[in-house]
């Protein structure tokens, strides 16, 4: 099967269920055919970074209110292309995550594909996964045999959560290997606990030291730039320019682990780093995004120009990760004139991580145009939005019930849930 993702226009049902977007989900009801395009978009992923957006318990809701049968997904798991030895790991991702939230949707017939997946499968440690975190052991039973057949002491330690969790408690007392994995992780988890409570603290030492260490990027670098970062020291932003390619020039664009730590530690640094923050914002490399990030928190009416301007080439060139900073920044300056642009980038991005800034940015520049976007937003594909809206949607039959149902849903995130019941108890 060709799982090569096309995007279609996001002005069709079938490009609006590809980006998450509330409106599909409220239109897929009364569409015939909706149900062969939640089947495409399970079986062509089309996030644009996998690893934030969020789909899985979207689409699993829409097959539940379109009474569509587990078949097709799972006869996507089972595809020739699984047992290929260079076949896409991610190609099962969004299918197996559809088919764990099936289960906890009470659509329990889900749960053998997904163990049959887990025996059989290419990617079968991703099953075992999703199983695990079911918490159900009538689930998982017999499985443990197989995880202790196939697993070292290192997948083990993957496999067991921070959280106790009965299916592992279960393993644990049958499986002598699953039993060690958990006693090391509950040991190594003390050990942590006693190292955190007996560390030396950096207060003694001064910033000279500290800046000596930050730069020596060895053992106790990282600590030190975020002591820095504490300090709120103005020589950071020096340090910064250090580690980071500020200047476009550097053929790898991200930042290295150190220069890492030194955009966490200068993003709470406030209005002092300011200055260094436009004249980075005007260059390219990894200062002009650090740069872009400060002005975001903490510009004033004098940067909604310069936000405005990197919103409108993100928007034309489609970079929608490039669009982050300026959508918080203008939204927090509550800049009108931004809203056309927020509008548009709501509906054609691709990328829906972008989304619960959008929906912020409006709810504070535009507040009457942001409730259609916050009702559509209660039926959003991401959590942040979902939470916005719960938060904002003004009340009406239909915003009701999707409040009731949204509180109700023990798949629903827990605060969307607790946002919701708020709202309904209002």
């Amino acid at each position: 099967m060709n799982n090569e993702v096309v995007l279609e226009s996001a002005s069709t049902l079938h490009g609006q269920l590809q980006r998450g977007l509330g409106r599909a989900a409220r239109r897929a009801a009364d569409r015939p055919g909706a149900g062969e395009y939640v089947y495409d978009c399970i079986r062509r992923d089309p996030r644009w970074d996998r690893q934030c957006e969020s789909r899985r318990l979207y689409y699993a809701r829409l097959m539940v209110d379109l009474e569509m049968p587990t078949g097709p997904v799972a006869a996507h798991l089972f595809d020739p292309s699984d047992s290929s030895a260079d076949g896409d790991e991610w190609r099962v991702d969004l299918a197996l995550g559809v088919l764990a939230d099936l289960v906890r949707l009470s659509r329990r017939e889900a749960a053998e594909p997904l163990r049959q997946y887990a025996e059989e499968g290419g990617q079968w440690f991703d099953a075992v996964v999703e199983l695990i975190d079911l918490e159900d052991p009538a689930l998982t039973l017999g499985l443990d045999e197989l995880v202790a057949a196939r697993c070292d002491a290192s997948d083990l330690a993957l496999l067991i959560p921070a959280h106790r969790n009965p299916v592992i408690e279960a393993w644990a007392a049958r499986q002598p290997s699953i039993a060690a994995a958990l006693a090391r992780q509950r040991e190594a988890g003390r050990a942590a606990r006693r190292a955190m409570a007996t560390a030396p603290g950096r207060d003694a030492q001064s910033e000279a030291e500290l800046l000596d260490l930050a730069r020596r990027r060895g053992e106790g670098a990282i600590s030190a730039i975020f002591e820095l970062g504490r300090r709120r020291t103005l020589a950071l932003l020096d340090l910064a320019e250090e580690l980071l390619p500020c200047d476009g020039t550097d053929p790898d664009p991200g930042p290295s682990r150190y220069g890492g730590a030194v955009c966490r530690a200068l993003r709470e640094y406030g209005t002092e780093a300011l200055p260094r923050a436009r004249a980075w914002a005007a260059q390219r490399g990894v200062c002009a995004d650090m740069g872009l990030s400060i002005l975001a928190r903490y510009g004033t009416r004098e940067d909604v120009p310069l936000l405005m301007t990197e919103l409108h080439d993100a928007v034309d060139r489609r970079e929608w990760a490039s669009a982050a900073s300026p959508i918080e920044g203008l939204g927090r300056l509550r800049a009108g004139e931004a809203v056309p642009l927020l509008k548009s980038a709501w509906t054609e991005s691709t990328y829906a991580y972008l989304r619960p800034r959008i929906l912020t940015a409006l709810t504070r520049t535009a507040p009457h145009t942001a409730e259609a976007y916050t009702v559509e937003g209660l039926w959003d594909c991401e959590e942040g939005v979902r939470l916005e809206a719960a938060q904002f949607a003004p009340i009406t039959s239909d915003t009701r019930i999707r409040l009731q149902r949204l509180h109700h849903d023990t798949s629903e995130e827990a605060d969307v849930r607790a946002a919701a019941g708020a709202r309904l108890a209002a």
